[in-house]
Parts: structure tokens; sequence; C-alpha cells
């Protein structure tokens, strides 16, 4: 389906910012592995956060949906209870979490997802595993799904690169605790996404499990992780297409659910946004934003908010002057190559917009004209924005329900107008 701005409207109001999607694959998981009975508030439930939800339920988990929360009653002791491989659709995240964790079953495990998910490299997690008795092979023999995840989780020590995907390092901080002997992690390499993985430090604690880090080199002992009633906070990469809606087109908005204490590293959004000229208040548990629709170009380092990529990429489409953004080279290994497939989008709009190795350069001013998605739920709610001021269809613009399924009730809120045609 293709994905237009039919109508726009005067923004002023306040809207409430969708659950973050990274604390809701999270906090389903720990739910999983405790000892005990969780109740998780204002979940995302999105394809990517179902397939986690699935995944688990697989491994033995018992999840059920009541009015207004998850009921989770998970084990520690992990049996995989399907007879074929656990298929993960889209979700990388889902991928690279579970996949430490499958070692701790009792029995083989299968992960397996759509051709997308087939395309991402799980190498540097493969091979950080392997010194702690973790043995996964890939059944194409390319480091990549399908997985199969033998078991057995000793411990130990070992390294991963901090350059290729905070995931990775998480996916090793969760299951450590419930390996034989612990484990004792060093990040080598720049370290980059780190915020994702203080989120990770964040809920582990709130389930109960404590972890000792000094210059990035991790130690967990044995723990159990604790049953608990966990409130999902709003999120800041979702809720950054709302904001830079009222930066792009002017007017007046109040986002709650987004808190001033969060760890999310997307909360830059933030500050990029008051550097290219709005005004922005952020209180303890919302964010108001100001803005005349005037925008400037800026300089960005996104390397802890790769997520943004794309939203800034537009913003600086549809500001004046030169935005330069670096620091995303890992954005390469998303649901697609995010600055090739932004870069070649933008082109077709007829922006000005050259591909570096970790980034992009962008001089503002598009046009009106027809993109694709690429099957990328990011690209495609972050070009709708252009349709703020120019004529846009996005093909495939639907994969929005990866991430933020309400993607066009929550604009109609703030006064966009989109539809699927």
């Amino acid at each position: 389906m293709e994905l237009k701005v039919k109508e726009v409207f005067k923004i002023d109001g306040e809207v409430d910012a969708p659950p973050s999607k990274s604390y809701s694959h999270r906090a389903i998981i720990l739910a999983s592995l405790a000892n005990s009975k969780s109740k998780i508030y204002n979940l995302l439930l999105s394809e990517d956060t179902l397939s986690t939800i699935n995944a688990c339920k697989a491994l033995g988990s018992k999840i059920n949906q009541k009015d207004d929360y998850l009921e989770i009653i998970g084990s520690s002791k992990i049996h995989n209870l399907s007879k074929e491989a656990i298929d993960l659709g889209n979700s990388g995240t889902s991928l690279r979490l579970l996949t430490s964790i499958a070692a701790l079953s009792d029995n083989e495990v299968i992960f397996t997802g759509d051709e997308s998910l087939k395309t991402r490299p799980m190498e540097t997690l493969i091979n950080g595993l392997k010194p702690l008795g973790v043995e996964v092979d890939s059944i194409n023999n390319d480091f990549k799904a399908p997985l199969i995840i033998k078991p057995g989780y000793i411990g130990g020590e070992t390294s991963i690169k901090g350059n290729i995907s905070s995931q990775f390092i998480s996916s090793i901080l969760i299951s450590a605790p419930l390996s034989e002997e612990g484990v004792k992690l060093k990040v080598t390499d720049e370290f980059i996404s780190k915020p994702y993985v203080d989120m990770t430090i964040d809920i582990m604690e709130k389930f109960g499990v404590k972890i000792k880090n000094i210059n990035n080199t991790f130690n967990i002992s044995p723990q159990k992780y604790q049953g608990c009633n966990y409130v999902v906070e709003g999120d800041y990469s979702s809720a950054s297409y709302l904001l830079a809606a009222v930066a792009i087109l002017g007017g007046k908005l109040k986002v709650n659910k987004l808190f001033k204490s969060s760890k999310q590293g997307d909360k830059l959004i933030i500050d990029i946004l008051k550097d290219m000229g709005c005004k922005l208040t952020l209180n303890d548990d919302n964010v108001i934003i100001v803005s005349d629709g005037n925008l400037k170009g800026i300089n960005v380092d996104l390397s802890n908010a790769p997520d943004l990529l794309i939203t800034v990429a537009i913003l600086g489409s549809m500001s004046k002057g030169i935005t330069k953004i670096t620091g995303v080279a890992h954005a390469r290994f998303k649901e697609t190559d995010r600055i090739a497939t932004t870069c070649k989008e933008l082109n077709k709009l007829n922006c000005n917009v050259r591909e570096t190795d970790d980034g992009m350069i962008i001089e503002g001013g598009v046009s009106s004209g027809n993109v694709k998605s690429h099957k990328d739920h990011r690209l495609a709610m972050a070009f709708s924005l252009i349709g703020l001021k120019h004529d846009i269809l996005i093909t495939d613009g639907e994969v929005f329900n990866v991430s933020f399924p309400n993607f066009i009730e929550v604009m109609d809120e703030i006064g966009v107008k989109l539809e699927l045609v």
C-alpha cells in the first residue's frame, strides 16, 4: 500500500508518546526469565514486539494479555516447546537479544525470519558467545539466520566489538546472570550506541539483577531475575516524528510520557531540534515544542542515536543550509542500509544529498515525488513528513506497524491526516 498526507491542519495541543519499543522488548524478555509473575504496563504491541512475545511463549513462558497490562509468568529454566523453527519476522532486536538466551534452553532452538532478517549480520555475537560455551550454527554458513542454538551456557570471559551493534552487548548481558559461572564481558573498539546498553542495565536492575561496569568491562555474577510490575516509558524514537512534524510545519505541541530522566539515546532529538531553531522545554514527564517552521541546517553526530538518522535527514532536507550527519556507519546494518536508501530516495525528490562512509551531507530543498520505503518502518514514517509541505507518495508505506502501529491515528491527533491508498 502507499502512504500519503491527505490534509494538514494547525498543529496545537497535546498527545501521548507511544511506548518505547526498546524497553518493551527488554521487559517482555526479562519478565519471561523471572522466577515469578510480572505485569507490564504501557507495553508497545507492534509487529516486532509480538515476535518477541511469540518467541518467549515458544521458550516456555506463559503470557496473557489483560485489559491494561501484559501478564507474564516466566521461568529461569527454559524449554523450547516449538518443534519447528521460531519465526521472528522482521525483528532484528528479537533475533539479537534472544540468540544468547536460547542457549539457556535444555534443548535446541532454531530462529528464522523474513528475507530482510536473514540479511542481518550475526557473526560478532556468535563469536562473542563461543568462549562462553555457547554453540550457534548458521544453517547457510553465512553467520546469518536461520540460526541453530545448541543447549549449554557455561559462562566465563569474552570480548565483543562495540562498533557494530549495542544489541550484541545487551544480548550477552541479559543472558549472563543465568549462565553457570557468570560472565566477564569486555567491550573493545569504539563503543557506539552506549545509551541502549545503559537502558538494558537499567531495566535489568528493575528485575533484580546487578551488573558491575569498570572501563567498559562488565562483570555479571550468577543471579535470578525477580518478577515485578513495570511501566514502559514513552519512546523518543517514535516521538521524533511528532516533534519533527511541528518543527517542519510550525505550531506548538506537548508530548506526554517522555521522561527527562530517560536513558534513551534518542532523547538527543531535543538538542537537535533546538539547534535547528525550535524552542523546546523538557519537563519531568513531557516535552513541549514551539516552532515557526523555519529550520536551519546543522552538524550532528548520531553515533549514540542511529534510529534518528532518517528523521534528521528529512529535517535537513526541509531546512535552510547544509546538514551534515556523521557517526552512523552502523546504520547500514539495520532493516536496510539506511544511509544508502535514505540518500537514494531523497535524490528522487531533487534533494542535493551526498552519501559518506558514516552518514550524509544534505543541502536543504526537496520537491514532490514518489519514494519507496524499502519496507523500513522508519523510512516510511520519516518520509511522510515531507508531505507536510510537498505532495509525496510512499510505496509500502504500511510498514510503520513494525514499531508504531497507530501512527496514522496519532498523527491525526496532532493535525496531520495520513491515508493508505
